[in-house]
């Protein structure tokens, strides 16, 4: 990756932004939350978020999703954001989660990753500053930036960084999650192209209709690991399995495991499915008639498989 950041194109009216978001301040936007299968306690540092987009539309949720049951809905609040459509009009790719994010005076983070949040796994994070002071820094791969209001920007927050704020007024950021495709390249400096064509990003593909829902229902073991989708070495020897199971929803696949994971299934084509709210980082391929399920993890152009014996679910 030619940097840890990059200022893409184009840029947006900050004027106008700022008094749109002015607007949604008078709602009370809540502490910035983590969610695994419970809802995890709110930050005690002044870090706020209005969620634009989320999983299944919530407009409660401030964090930013994950493998689940839901792909990304919008939220009542992108309702009463006109300019902000306009902005997510201009992001040619698949939308994920969409916040505002508010870093109240004196409030930092501490030094952390963002796991597997990056084109290598096929999930790239933008950020378009609304509101910011001298004092309100973001420090991303041991570099320090002050990104300025309308601009717009890439940052790999794969890599170690922090937010704080220093100043006496609130830093807001609109932070847009996408999926990686070979249209979002168009945003990005020409410094950046050979990157797209030829570096380590995993795109995804587009998704497909399932013609036949009961040709996909299997039972078959899956490593553990494979349903927490921060693991790496999934396929490791000895590592522990359990039992999961394709069923029918009125929605359409979801995979459930005997340990309570559960995941609604994309399909990307010939059988293969990604898990909704996630990226092609962990599919699934289970075509009509198999005898075996094969179970796939990505980075970049990497692909690590592994099969496993399927039978039936229906039976």
């Amino acid at each position: 990756m030619p940097a840890a950041a990059a200022q893409l194109r184009p840029a947006f009216d900050g004027v106008r932004l700022a008094a749109e978001v002015a607007e949604l301040r008078a709602s009370t936007w809540k502490r910035q939350q983590s969610y695994d299968v419970d809802a995890l306690p709110p930050t005690t540092e002044d870090w706020r978020c209005l969620a634009l987009r989320s999983p299944g539309g919530d407009g409660t949720r401030t964090d930013p999703g994950g493998p689940g049951t839901e792909e990304f809905a919008d939220t009542e609040w992108l309702d009463r954001a006109p300019l902000i459509r306009e902005i997510l009009r201009s992001v040619p790719a698949p939308l994920r989660a969409v916040r505002l994010m508010a870093l109240g005076p004196g409030a930092r983070s501490i030094d952390h990753f963002d796991t597997k949040y990056g084109p290598a796994w096929g999930v790239a994070r933008l950020h378009v500053p609304v509101t910011t002071n001298p004092d309100a820094v973001l420090v991303l791969g041991g570099v320090t930036y002050r990104w300025q209001p309308g601009s717009f920007w890439f940052g790999d927050f794969s890599r170690e960084h922090r937010v704080e704020n220093n100043g006496e007024t609130t830093r807001i950021h609109l932070v847009i999650d996408c999926l990686v495709v070979p249209g979002l390249a168009t945003l990005f400096p020409a410094g950046w192209q050979s990157y797209f064509t030829d570096g380590e990003v995993l795109y995804g593909r587009p998704t497909v209709p399932v013609q036949r829902l009961d040709d996909h229902l299997y039972r078959f073991p899956v490593p553990k690991a494979f349903a927490d989708w921060e693991q790496d070495d999934v396929f490791a020897p000895g590592t522990p399995t359990e039992t999961a199971v394709v069923i029918r929803t009125p929605g359409g696949l979801e995979l459930q495991t005997s340990e309570g994971a559960r995941f609604a299934l994309v399909h990307l084509g010939d059988g293969e499915f990604r898990f909704a709210g996630w990226s092609e980082e962990r599919t699934v391929r289970l075509p009509a008639g198999a005898t075996e399920a094969t179970l796939r993890t990505r980075r970049g152009r990497t692909i690590d498989e592994y099969r496993v014996p399927a039978e039936r679910a229906d039976r």
